[in-house]
């Protein structure tokens, strides 16, 4: 038991590192084409998309950068190709000059020859994955496959950023007792590449294909993509990994013997004849790819230092330019501080008017203006309007102003475009209702956005002369931020009347599950909550965004932590939303004949994945002469899976046994499926609202509480019911009936 500890202590410390990483670091024979590509003006898709495509440290670094600036492919398939296009070339361009490079003491002179050999491994999978796709006789994005098995190793490349020698000696070790790194890694380190690599992937918002392929192309891909036919590219990238070590490409770290091609070949309706072919014109492509980033250069450190210095001396003028761009921007950077003092002014639990309030404060603080009012635009459209008006910093009243039929609450001109304009005629409606003194030759109006939508204005005196387009410049950033959480705050006061809604529902759900009736109680409680996450995602999105963008160009320490925890809450708020989206909308089932055994044993092993282990002490017994069950067997296995985990989160020390017994249920004619543990139980009130969603029993930030609320949504729309009984120190039975196969 004292190992097990010990070697999960290691893993989490391995995790925690890899965790860490925002980039990998690039081989100096590939920095110095880098550089040479900069130097000659050649920063374009055509001067340097082949250097970058076949890296994978580049490659990664092209897919997050899409992501960072919403570039991240709808219905395009997603390909460095396509980033390189759409990426403003200033942003690639300072991406590639940032890379790290990787350097090798002289007591670690075989470092930089590993990682070449990694390289020159992945990509002849990335070579080799792109010709099996094109030989598929089922369609597949050729340019997909091949950045997934570039890619597909990213894992590796981690560990060895993160801890050279240890690697070095994992990969000594599997070459002298001729063993996969993959087994070697699980002994000394507690966790293996594939799952590094797919935390990594997630992390820096690969796309989820390439994923899938980096997680599961050491697994029984064949078996999942029966389930999963997203799987079917892990199927890919797991054939060209043989293929490529059968030829002796590179070196991955395995020194097992190669697996043989045939079953996952003739799984994917690859032919012999086909397979050789791809073996025979391999050698070529990764040569020319291996080429473009120059690998097996001679003196590779020495020529980068050279590049290096002479991109300096080039850089060093255009520095110069920019110091002067820098002194104008530092102008304005009270603005910044008005930011700052507007988001420690409002709390969470502000409401919008509340926090139109503080903006309007701080806006006649900062800038010094007479009179300042702010209104909000109604998401409903009514013409009733809230506003605040603040006449000195004293001085604050909140209104409720009536916009005429005949007049629109933000003018024509500013609904799509932010401008500031003079206010005098444009807005009539509002200085006629309000109780407050503006000088209408110095009164001006400016919209506030979000998610490119007017959500309200703000209408000000300015009591010194300036050029309207250099104030436009000025505060632009400013009303962004304001509206886009202006907007939150607004779907924050709807989410609450939703919760209301789905307080009562819930109060009535035992009720109306015992007497049916029109109305399905789940159903609602899921369209609510999905109208409630499509509400929230664009503000959050919008915000997340502006804060990033604010803290990239920001160089004081407090005010970029002060950002980067704006946009580390977005994304919980983000990823909330996503429970919700989950939760409301799921895929409609795919129902078809199911062996209950076969579904239980593949529940299992995605639990083992949920709770990060090896093995759980899971104890399965099905009755005899049992029929097949007609449901979708991913939907309902990934059920079982959340109640599975809920059951191991219930034993306070060691993981105790789950028990998992099915039968036949003679009063309802269904498959009868019971989930038994023996850990703390749960009283009544806790068993009541075991299943709404976001309740959870435990301690504040360990849980969302979905699980089960998932997992009773997934089932009845399956054509099943779940049932719960527990006592507290006792344990706790789920119960599942499930329809049963009607024979033919």
């Amino acid at each position: 038991m004292a190992e097990d500890k010990a070697d999960i202590r290691a893993a989490g410390q391995v995790e925690l590192a890899v965790g860490r990483l925002d980039s990998l670091s690039v081989l100096p024979s590939v920095a110095v084409r880098l550089l040479s590509g900069l130097l000659q003006s050649r920063l374009s898709p055509s001067g340097l998309a082949e250097i970058i495509e076949s890296s994978p440290a580049l490659a990664a670094r092209i897919f997050s950068l899409m992501h960072q600036h919403g570039l991240s492919p709808t219905d395009e398939k997603p390909s460095v190709r396509q980033g390189l296009d759409k990426l403003p070339a200033h942003i690639v361009r300072d991406a590639l000059l940032s890379v790290k490079v990787l350097q090798g003491r002289d007591e670690d002179k075989a470092r930089p020859l590993l990682r070449e050999q990694l390289v020159l491994h992945s990509i002849g999978v990335g070579c080799c994955a792109k010709a099996i796709a094109e030989a598929l006789p089922v369609k597949m994005d050729s340019k997909l496959a091949y950045s997934a098995g570039l890619l597909h190793d990213i894992g590796k490349f981690a560990l060895e950023e993160v801890m050279p020698k240890s690697f070095a000696r994992i990969v000594e070790q599997a070459k002298s007792t001729k063993a996969d790194t993959l087994a070697v890694e699980q002994k000394y380190l507690g966790v293996d590449h594939t799952i590094l690599g797919k935390r990594l992937a997630a992390k820096w918002h690969l796309p989820e294909q390439i994923i899938l392929a980096i997680w599961l192309h050491h697994s029984e891909a064949g078996n999942i993509f029966e389930d999963i036919p997203e799987a079917r590219i892990a199927q890919i990238v797991q054939l060209a990994d043989l293929v490529v070590r059968k030829c002796g490409m590179g070196q991955s770290g395995s020194y097992d013997s190669p697996a043989s091609t045939g079953q996952i070949a003739q799984s994917l309706g690859i032919n012999a004849g086909q397979l050789e072919q791809i073996r025979r014109n391999l050698a070529g492509t990764v040569e020319q790819k291996s080429g473009a980033l120059g690998l097996g250069s001679p003196n590779a450190t020495a020529v980068y230092c050279e590049a290096a210095q002479s991109a300096i001396a080039q850089l060093a003028q255009a520095g110069s330019n920019q110091t002067l761009e820098n002194r104008r921007l530092a102008n304005g950077s009270n603005h910044f501080d008005f930011i700052t003092d507007f988001l420690s002014s409002i709390n969470s639990a502000a409401g919008a008017i509340d926090i139109a309030e503080s903006f309007a404060v701080c806006w006649q603080k900062f800038y010094q203006t007479g009179t300042v009012c702010v209104y909000l635009v109604s998401p409903h459209g009514s013409q009733m309007l809230e506003a605040v008006v603040v006449e000195n910093l004293s001085q604050t009243k909140t209104v409720l102003l009536n916009v005429p039929a005949d007049s629109a609450p933000i003018p024509r001109m500013l609904v799509k475009d932010f401008a500031i304009v003079n206010a005098q005629y444009r807005i009539d409606w509002l200085f006629e209702q309000l109780d407050a003194d503006f000088d209408m030759r110095q009164t001006k109006l400016a919209p506030l956005f979000s998610g490119g939508k007017a959500v309200g204005a703000i209408v000000f005196e300015l009591r010194y002369p300036s050029d309207l387009k250099l104030l436009e410049e000025r505060f632009k950033a400013v009303t962004s931020i304001a509206g886009s959480i202006l907007d939150m705050a607004s779907a924050s006061g709807g989410r609450q009347r939703f919760a209301e809604q789905f307080a009562r529902l819930l109060g009535r759900a035992a009720s109306a599950r015992q007497q049916p009736g029109p109305t399905d109680s789940l159903t609602v409680l899921a369209e609510m909550a999905g109208g409630a996450a499509h509400e929230l995602n664009n503000p959050l999105s919008v915000i997340s965004g502006r804060a990033q963008l604010l803290a990239e160009s920001e160089t004081d320490p407090g005010k970029k932590r002060t950002l980067k925890q704006i946009q580390e809450n977005t994304d919980e708020l983000s990823a909330i939303v996503g429970d919700l989206m989950s939760f409301a909308r799921p895929r409609g089932p795919r129902p078809e004949r199911t062996d209950i055994k076969k579904m239980l044993d593949e529940a299992v092993q995605l639990t083992n994945r949920k709770a990060g282990a090896e093995h759980i002490n899971v104890q399965i017994e099905v009755a005899g002469g049992l029929e097949d069950v007609f449901v979708d067997s991913a939907q309902i296995a990934s059920a079982i899976a959340n109640i599975l985990c809920n059951s191991l989160e219930s034993y306070s020390g060691e993981v105790g046994p789950i028990k998992i017994t099915v039968d036949a249920d003679p009063s309802s004619g269904l498959v009868k499926v019971a989930i038994s543990d023996f850990g703390c139980g749960m009283d009544a009130e806790t068993l009541q609202k075991a299943t709404w969603p976001f309740f959870c029993s435990r301690a504040a930030g360990r849980g969302r509480g979905m699980g089960l609320a998932h997992a009773q949504r997934l089932i009845e729309l399956n054509g099943g019911r779940l049932e719960i009984t527990s006592q507290p120190g006792e344990g706790t039975t789920v119960t599942i009936l499930l329809p049963i196969a009607i024979s033919r």
